[in-house]
């Protein structure tokens, strides 16, 4: 090879490695590659802004909502956000831990014990149970509470309903809350059926749609702003942003928000597939396709090719339909959607043999926020003329979004 040729080859192999070298520096999250635009910036989660919130908390005695998901983001992985606070010497006192624990491992629905933390020895307090607002004993001494914990934009998800008692409580206590923001991986629409005021609670504790299309800090701030808090009060927020992120984002989640959602497809289909919750079908609860299929021992064996049978695994000790061959649909190559589907619900039931059984009535009516959809689906209504009726409501709730909305 001439000489000329491998000084060049030499100086580019120099340009590269001085720009791997700078690149180890930079904060790091973790985030799907568009296949046509693979040069946008990466996104940038809240917690790894630490220059921006860590003025915030220094000499202030802190407590912190957390599990599983609350981390910073580093070149070759992770680490816990408590435990990256507690080794820049932030005074966190105590930990709120919301459904599925502090460190993710409880079963949907499972109460999850007051304890103390393994690694840490900080004390935990359950926020899912008999207690899920902070007493005002629990936040005597704290000087400010930070929320951190990855969402998944669903109304019956409960981590938002976590995020607004803890506000409730410490409005009432004067004690100023801060979000670090985290993309919404369904945040590129708004679809589904409205909640009812006389339904309300824990799945679902505002107005809004099944899928609302914010960020937990944009949906903060819309609590705040919009007067949700029993108390009467507002709440002294602080939302620290993301960068580079837009709704229209595609954000792959690297750590499982909750036992049973354990990749990009099972959230994307949460929406649709999580009615399912509230009725007797199986929605891949007790197999490693969570919220990726549905069946169950009732419907139509002749309608359906696809058996599965639902055993006690990590996510659920005992899942509906356990040990039973379940007839259904393969859902876990389904494309990316963006807007709820009741295609599946409204199959499940035409394919029920004995109508009595699909049905939880009660429960059903709380994950879909009213009882006019079990109504409208018994009438044998389509698809598209039950979206149809929620389209005003669609249109109002946007509305006022818009005003709370922080990104594109």
């Amino acid at each position: 090879m001439p000489i000329l040729s491998i000084f060049k080859s030499t100086i580019f192999l120099l340009v590269l490695m001085l720009i791997s070298c700078k690149e180890e520096g930079k904060s790091h999250s973790s985030v799907a590659k568009n296949p046509k635009k693979d040069s946008i910036p990466e996104i940038i989660v809240a917690a790894n802004r630490t220059f921006d919130y860590m003025p915030l908390l220094k000499a202030k005695k802190v407590g912190m909502v957390a599990n599983q998901t609350s981390v910073i983001f580093k070149e070759n992985g992770y680490t816990h956000l408590v435990d990256s606070l507690l080794s820049l010497k932030i005074d966190i006192r105590t930990v709120f831990a919301p459904e599925h624990g502090f460190r993710g491992r409880a079963d949907a629905g499972e109460h999850v014990k007051d304890g103390t933390d393994a690694k840490t020895g900080l004390p935990i307090i359950s926020l899912y149970g008999k207690n899920r607002k902070p007493s005002e004993n629990q936040l005597s001494g704290l000087d400010v509470v930070v929320f951190d914990i990855q969402d998944v934009g669903v109304r019956f998800y409960t981590y938002i309903a976590t995020l607004q008692l803890v506000m409730e409580a410490c409005a009432e206590n004067d004690v100023p809350v801060i979000v670090l923001d985290r993309p919404n991986p369904n945040g590129h629409y708004v679809d589904g059926p409205t909640m009812k005021e006389e339904n309300t609670g824990f799945l679902g504790m505002t107005e809004i749609p099944l899928v609302y299309g914010m960020t937990i800090g944009e949906y903060a701030e819309m609590i705040n702003g919009e007067n949700w808090l029993e108390s009467g009060k507002k709440v002294n927020l602080t939302v620290v942003q993301l960068e580079n992120y837009s709704h229209d984002s595609l954000y792959h989640l690297p750590i499982r928000p909750s036992p049973n959602l354990p990749n990009d497809i099972s959230i994307n289909l949460y929406p649709s597939l999580g009615l399912f919750e509230g009725t007797n079908v199986n929605a891949g609860r007790g197999t490693e396709f969570q919220f990726q299929r549905y069946g169950a021992s009732f419907l139509d064996s002749t309608k359906y090719d696809f058996r599965y049978t639902p055993k006690p695994n990590f996510g659920s000790k005992h899942p509906k339909e356990e040990g039973k061959k379940c007839f259904g649909k393969d859902l876990s190559e389904n494309m990316r959607m963006d807007s709820v589907s009741l295609q599946w619900v409204i199959d499940a039931y035409n394919n029920t043999q004995d109508k009595t059984k699909f049905f939880r009535t009660n429960s059903f009516t709380k994950h879909s926020g009213t009882d006019q959809l079990q109504k409208q689906i018994e009438a044998g209504l389509t698809e598209t003329e039950i979206k149809q009726s929620w389209q005003k409501e669609l249109e109002n709730f946007k509305q006022i979004r818009e005003k709370y909305l922080i990104y594109n």
